[in-house]
């Protein structure tokens, strides 16, 4: 199927009869839908959420389910990456809430799991930031909010320019001083909150003949929510662009960043239920350094053919110490030793280094006009992990051992893939954007598990795995002519590689299935978006996700080994709305708004007939909460705004088994519904600086969003309960 999908549409580009001339009408190549890679957009209005372009550098968007969030314009506490407020109007965005200050920060959509973003393809300025984006696409890093500049989400037919995905594209543009006008332009942001909690971020930029840069370091802090919850980040990020001649730009740019936290580990439901900032431990920590250097190529070959390079690397360590034994086993000293019992430890290390190139052009054929988005990619990464190393027994961080590491693995994935996308404007209002994607992967693994009685190594099955496959998918649009309204709709075909962990399998005990394949499915939407009279936006949505050959892990009849293999499939279909009136300007008053909103999603997410897990058939899948409702209004005078927010998401289930009554150690049961309000107030001064303060779950809620199976819990993790926060920011 997906050869013969992916060869039909491949044959519609290649018979086309391409005459290479300029268009007609010039208003079609300077369309006010695109919009430049990296640039400040919204600047000039209070909106934080609005739609994206039909192409944004070399990428089209026309025909995807797809939003745009200005980060400087949100109205919430975006100095601790507070993603419930940042993110409060993408509707059905489902996010884990068990970090302090979102250190990491884990969303989801359409029934998919949030952990640390593994089902959205993670991307800073085009480019991947992810752990492995194939074999372990966690997202342990997340740029500092207070210098993105916005966010681009897309979901669906995404799969087709970013690949390895069911999710979607999360892609954090920071800014770069592309915008500034001065040679040396300074911002400066301070911000104090809750439980000890400090942030100072500081920038500087400009603007000189043909160069133009942006700097900064940001350092947070604080004490956490919860007892032992310690942490604290650094991060800085450098990017100076150089114009030799208008055709012609060169970039380069490095983030380096340092994450250090305390974990305070998982409760049990009645250890949660008798105090939720309690802890069990102390000794328990996390700490991460990434990297994250690239250089990018943009040349414009001329008006209608635009050419976009970006070669990058993702250096990246994550190291973790702790006594991570079940919420029922206290972390006491040995009556023996008189001493605490020795922690685990755990190492892994990342060097990935890739290069995408992207092309855009625009051509007609027989009067039909055609914008072609097309790219290669080529990509290379390894993944060292040592594991279950015998620690101190010292309560601070530390990654000293003695005995070193039984469990010793490395992974690899080497990837090449091309793309080719034809946005086709039929006709003055219909638009269809077929598309194509050839992937080649390759996944290799070897190492010990462990060690046996002996001493001598336990070796993983040597595993090298290739394949090749393409994905196929067409979107379209049509316009209404009254209003700017457009209907759009698409259909995708999209994969999840096999991970990592999917290969780390002991002889003897597991085994890999040698016919494991890739899970493989679809997106579908179908909506209507666009406003009225500049005062009511709107983007309301079906959708159908398919998630075929998940992988699992099942005894085969009759075996007393585990077999590593694809165990079913699953399905969501569901409502993605969002809606947004500002009465103020239906009244043409700009002295005063008053905004109201409303984000809601519909999923409803099941697995599927199944001859291996028959028991979990018709069963609703994990971490999928079926309503997820945000809500708010913001009203204010001149420079003076208040914004309340408010979101409902529904309960959820920890587990494929849909357990409801929670174990005794609290790593599965029902995961309850809950609410969450926030207030927040802003005022702009005169001269630049803005004043912004702000209480976060102000009735002081107690809910948790997961269960740990394992780490940084096990058991249930509580979000934070009420904080405040008070920030003030200066330009100059």
């Amino acid at each position: 199927m997906y050869f013969r999908f992916g060869a039909l549409i491949a044959l519609s580009f290649f018979s086309l009869n391409v005459k290479a001339q300029q268009f007609i009408h010039d208003t079609l190549v300077t369309s006010p839908t695109e919009l430049p890679d990296i640039t400040v957009v919204g600047q000039h209005n209070k909106s934080d959420y609005q739609q994206m372009p039909e192409i944004v550098g070399t990428t089209i968007y026309a025909g995807k389910k797809s939003s745009l969030v200005v980060v400087g314009n949100v109205k919430g506490n975006v100095a601790n990456n507070n993603m419930r407020q940042v993110l409060a109007k993408v509707p059905g965005i489902h996010i884990w809430e068990s970090d302090p200050s979102a250190i990491q920060i884990g969303i989801a959509a359409r029934g998919l799991s949030p952990n640390r973003s593994w089902e959205f393809n993670i991307r800073q300025n085009g480019y991947d930031i992810a752990a492995d984006p194939f074999g372990y696409p966690e997202a342990y890093y997340n740029p500092q909010l207070q210098a993105v500049q916005r966010i681009e989400i897309v979901r669906g037919q995404g799969a087709l320019q970013y690949g390895p995905q069911f999710g979607g594209l999360v892609n954090y543009i920071l800014k770069n001083g592309s915008d500034l006008t001065k040679t040396i332009h300074w911002e400066s942001a301070e911000t104090i909150g809750s439980n000890g909690s400090l942030n100072f971020f500081n920038a500087i930029g400009g603007k000189k003949n043909k160069i133009h840069y942006y700097a900064f370091y940001d350092r947070r802090s604080g004490d956490g929510w919860r007892a032992n919850s310690k942490y604290f980040t650094n991060s800085g990020f450098s990017t100076i662009t150089f114009h030799p001649n208008d055709k012609l730009s060169l970039t380069a740019e490095m983030m380096v960043s340092h994450i250090n936290s305390q974990q305070p580990g998982g409760l049990t439901d009645a250890q949660f239920k008798e105090d939720a900032r309690q802890s069990i431990r102390s000794r328990n920590w996390m700490d991460i350094r990434w990297t994250t250097p690239a250089l990018l190529i943009n040349y414009d070959l001329n008006k209608h053919t635009k050419i976009r390079t970006k070669i990058f690397a993702t250096i990246g360590d994550r190291n973790s110490v702790g006594f991570i034994a079940s919420a029922l086993v206290a972390d006491t000293i040995n009556a023996n030793t008189q001493k605490y019992n020795a922690r685990t430890l755990n190492a892994d290390r990342y060097r990935n280094y890739g290069m995408e190139s992207r092309f855009i052009t625009n051509y007609q054929t027989r009067h039909i006009n055609h914008t072609l988005s097309g790219g290669v990619r080529i990509y290379t990464g390894t993944t060292n992990r040592k594991a279950n190393g015998k620690g101190s027994e010292l309560s601070a961080y530390d990654m000293n051992t003695d005995t070193g590491f039984p469990q010793e693995l490395d992974f690899g994935s080497q990837n090449a893939a091309f793309f080719l996308e034809d946005l086709i404007r039929l006709k003055e209002r219909w638009i269809i954007v077929p598309g194509i994607r050839a992937e080649w992967l390759r996944g290799i693994a070897s190492g010990r598990n462990g060690l046996d009685g002996t001493g001598l190594p336990v070796n993983i099955q040597d595993i090298s795995k290739s394949r090749t496959f393409f994905l196929a998918g067409i979107g379209a649009e049509y316009h209404l002519q009254q209003n700017p309204v457009e209907f759009y709709a698409n259909i995708s075909q999209a994969y999840r590689p096999i991970q990592f962990a999917n290969l780390q399998a002991p002889p003897g005990t597991d085994v890999v299935d040698p016919n494991l394949r890739d899970a493989s499915g679809y997106n579908a939407d179908f909506g209507c978006r666009g406003s009225y009279h500049q005062f009511l936006k709107f983007d309301i949505s079906i959708y159908w996700l398919q998630y075929n050959n998940r992988i699992g892990t099942i005894i085969p009849a009759g075996q007393s080994y585990r077999l590593i293999t694809n165990v079913g499939r699953s399905s969501s279909k569901g409502i993605e709305a969002f809606t947004e009136c500002n009465l103020m300007k239906a009244f043409g008053n700009n002295d005063y708004e008053f905004s109201i909103f409303q984000s809601y999603s519909f999923t409803h997410a099941t697995y599927g007939s199944n001859h291996l897990l028959a028991d979990i058939s018709g069963k609703r899948v994990e971490n999928a909460p079926r309503h997820i409702l945000r809500t708010g209004f913001s009203a204010g005078y001149k420079k003076a705004l208040l914004t309340m927010q408010y979101q409902f998401v529904d309960e959820t289930f920890s587990d494929a088994n849909n357990t409801v009554a929670p174990a005794a150690n609290g790593q599965s049961g029902l995961i309850t519904s809950y609410h969450v309000a926030d207030l927040t107030i802003s005022y702009e001064f005169k001269n630049k600086i803005q004043a912004k303060a702000g209480i976060n779950n102000l009735f002081d809620e107690r809910y948790f969003t997961r269960r740990a199976g394992g780490y940084p819990g096990p058991g249930i993790l509580p979000a934070d309960g009420r904080t405040l926060f008070f920030n003030i920011n200066f330009k100059l």
